[in-house]
């Protein structure tokens, strides 16, 4: 993110921030990245560290520890492990040590259940495993305090033993020798002492020659000498011999400490990058808690839309006076960008105006901010500001000259995607000239499109701001009885300054009062009332339009909703004709078969003839309604498809233009639509299809000469001679549905033999039920082939 001007930060008191911060952290490496941390304008990454940081808040506002702690940098140590044979110092283990035992700590933290409730605070560490050789290579030569075991290898425990041994010795023979020379009165009240890394007798100077031994050390008098007797020299000797072996095989015992640990520098470096993050996460989890931040709802461009805002740092000092800071509001409509507030000193516009800008660094620096959850921020990739007094001595600059230089690198960097800070502006200079200028400044930023919050007092920018889409007035609100500031933000009105009421309540003399009011006459405070009385009609007329614009779609609403009832009532309208056609169709199926059986039983009578012909007569008739039928269902698809206006998606069902067949779309492909077509997948040009709404299903109600309507008891048995194919499936596809509702064990379809085309229809429809087992036919004298026997 791009900031002018350089002190920007300090002048929105972000480095109070970086301190406290900085304070939260356990290790220099998390201090150093607070210290020099500057705001980004990557989207994905900040929203990336939003949501760590509001997961380790919550876990810590759980009452739950993060296993992060104290530890010091590696840095030195990793470089110095690349260097072949290098063996470290037991101090530079001990920070190894620390920054392995933490990342252990770090990786079994993160249990199955929490790697889901905390999945971007785990992610961090997602990609990574602990290598746990490495921590137990040390612990096999150090204890706990960081010191080399005794049984870190066969030599050292030998040696350690010996040291012992001596010791005790050593311990033995100086008590004799001291008991011996105390007896003799020749030492001081502090008998031993320590010198030279050796036991020694303190013994008075007078007598130092008569104690034989090696005189290591005289007090700063001269008055005492320090003397290790002779028959200790020996023994100390000795252990100062084992102390050197010792040393030396602790080298040893680091060394190839050293040599395990080399090739892992790179996953120790890891580590260490590891305990850093979580680190910084933590101290802005911390700092969260602190100022009850949150994560606000984040948008990829800029946007301001601030709910329940505050000031971080008024915030945390009113807390500790406990003292209520009052919270603002800030969200743009309608295309506006700039809010220019007016209104008294002293009543809080620089610090609104401070807030926004510091919220947004606080916010691309992957820091929560204290506003709503629901509020709304987006991301700018420029920041610039004009605050306060920043005149010049060593470039001859005076306070306008210095803002007329921001102001042009305003101009000449800022963009669309810049959030643009302006204190009193327009001041600095005469008032009429000043404000002029100013205006031409705010015209051609808001041509820009830059966002931004400006102070002011300058009448002729508060009606620029009314009359200019993109820029809308704001105050503060001020206590008019009480003359005093209530802090409150008000947007879209401008502020007084109330300049005269302030003036005469510190008691200014009325005399200077009357003739200032003079002076300026009627026409300064009339445009600030006339900008507020126009303010509100505004405000009036937008919600009254808002009222209207509401009542227009609810009544498009009641009129979508009115048609749609409308359409589905004749929709049910020829729905009922298809069932009742379907009825007769079906009666007339009864018919026809009595009529086929009457043939039969004619053949050998003279009326075989006329039988036949009112058998002609009743196909005739059924095939008519059959037609009936289809042309009704047909007009209700096309009924439907003419209300059906929407942009093809797939999951859609469409009509072919050519051929009329309906279809569900399965996928959609540039111009094209993979449509399915009852068994068969077509790929079809959009605009050869019409979107339909999803075929109805018309309820059938069969009547059979041995299957009772739906409202009576199922019949297992069902009679289907004299049924065209078509006839037959759609008589089954019922009939076996209601066999398997109502969980029959057996069902008993009668065909006829005739050419074996319904019995061979029966057996292939019966196949396609998994809920039938097995499918034959019974006995001839039963009806044999004409009859087909289904078991469940």
């Amino acid at each position: 993110m791009k900031i002018e001007p350089k002190d920007l930060l300090e002048r929105l008191e972000f480095d109070k921030i970086q301190q406290m911060l900085v304070k939260e952290c356990f290790g220099e490496a998390a201090k150093t990245y607070f210290q020099q941390i500057r705001p980004i304008d990557s989207f994905q990454l900040i929203e990336s560290m939003l949501y760590q940081v509001r997961e380790l808040k919550l876990l810590l506002g759980k009452g739950e520890r993060f296993p992060v702690s104290g530890y010091e940098a590696i840095d030195e140590e990793l470089k110095m492990l690349g260097l072949e044979g290098y063996v470290l110092s037991l101090e530079g283990i001990i920070k190894i040590r620390n920054i392995l035992q933490i990342t252990k700590e770090i990786f079994k933290f993160f249990t199955p259940v929490r790697k889901e409730i905390y999945p971007c605070l785990y992610q961090v560490i997602a990609p990574l495993h602990f290598e746990e050789p490495l921590l137990t290579y040390i612990n096999q030569v150090m204890d706990e305090a960081g010191v080399i075991r005794s049984d870190a290898s066969p030599g050292l425990v030998r040696i350690r033993k010996q040291m012992s041994a001596k010791q005790k010795e050593l311990d033995s023979v100086f008590k004799k020798v001291v008991a011996n020379y105390r007896n003799k009165g020749w030492l001081t009240d502090n008998i031993e002492s320590f010198r030279n890394g050796r036991r020694v007798l303190s013994a008075p100077s007078e007598h130092k020659r008569k104690i034989r031994g090696i005189i290591h050390d005289e007090s700063a008098t001269g008055k005492t000498a320090f003397i290790e007797p002779e028959e200790v020299i020996i023994i100390n000797n000795d252990i100062f011999d084992l102390e050197m072996e010792e040393k030396q095989e602790i080298y040893l015992i680091l060394k190839e400490l050293c040599a395990k640990l080399s090739p892992n520098a790179q996953h120790l470096a890891i580590y260490q990058s590891l305990v850093a993050e979580y680190d910084k996460i933590h101290a802005k989890a911390l700092l969260a808690l602190k100022m009850k931040a949150n994560m606000p709802v984040l948008k990829e461009g800029p946007h301001i839309g601030i709910k329940n805002g505050y000031h971080p740092l008024l915030y945390l000092k009113n807390k500790l006076y406990g003292k209520k800071t009052v919270p603002f509001e800030l969200r743009f409509f309608q295309g506006n960008r700039i809010l220019l507030v007016s209104g008294p000193n002293a009543g809080g516009k620089s610090i609104l105006m401070k807030s926004v800008g510091l919220l947004q660094l606080m916010l691309q620096c992957g820091l929560l901010v204290p506003v709503s959850e629901n509020a709304e921020m987006g991301i700018f990739e420029s920041m610039f500001a004009d605050i306060g007094d920043q005149q010049s001595l060593e470039d001859d600059l005076s306070t306008y000259s210095s803002k007329l230089k921001n102001m042009k690198l305003l101009l000449e960097k800022a963009n669309a995607k810049s959030l643009v800070l302006i204190d009193e502006f327009g001041s600095g200079t005469d008032p009429n000239i000043g404000g002029a200028i100013a205006e031409g400044i705010l015209k051609e930023l808001n041509h820009l499109k830059v966002y931004g919050v400006m102070t002011t007092h300058f009448s002729n920018l508060k009606i620029f701001a009314f009359n200019t889409p993109g820029i809308i007035n704001g105050s503060m609100y001020f206590d008019r009885q009480n003359l005093t500031p209530t802090f409150e933000l008000n947007v879209g009105r401008p502020g007084s300054s109330y300049a005269f009421e302030i003036a005469a309540k510190t008691g200014l003399d009325k005399k200077v009062l009357a003739h200032a009011r003079h002076k300026i006459g009627h026409h300064e405070k009339a445009v600030d009332e006339l900008l507020i009385d126009l303010q509100n009609e505004r405000k009036e007329l937008e919600e009254k339009l808002k009222s209207i614009g509401e009542k227009e779609k609810l009544l498009d609403k009641l009129v979508k909703n009115y048609d749609s009832a409308h359409n589905e009532l004749e929709v049910r309208r020829r729905k009922l004709k298809i069932e009742a056609k379907e009825l007769l169709l079906q009666q007339s199926a009864k018919e026809t078969r009595e009529l086929e059986n009457l043939v039969k039983e004619l053949k050998t009578n003279k009326k075989l003839e006329e039988a036949q012909k009112l058998v002609q007569v009743s196909r005739i008739k059924r095939a008519s309604i059959g037609e009936e039928i289809v042309k009704l269902e047909d007009d209700i698809v096309l009924k439907q498809e003419k209300t059906v206006e929407k942009v093809l998606e797939a999951g859609d069902y469409v009509r072919v233009k050519n051929g009329g067949a309906i279809g569900k779309v399965e996928k959609l492909n540039n111009k094209e639509a993979v449509v399915l077509i009852g068994d068969m997948r077509m790929t079809i040009k959009t605009r050869d299809l019409n979107v339909v709404n999803q075929p109805l299903e018309i309820q059938k109600k069969r009547v059979t000469t041995n299957m009772i309507d739906s409202g009576a008891q199922f019949s297992p048995n069902l009679d289907i001679r004299g049924m065209s194919s078509e006839e037959g499936i759609r008589i089954l596809e019922t009939f076996f549905d209601q066999a398997i509702v109502t969980s029959v064990k057996s069902l008993r379809v009668l065909h006829g033999k005739g050419t074996g085309v319904l019995r061979t229809l029966v057996r292939k429809k019966a196949k396609e039920y998994k809920e039938f087992i097995k499918i034959s036919h019974p006995e001839q004298n039963e009806g044999g082939d004409g009859v087909t026997i289904i078991e469940m």
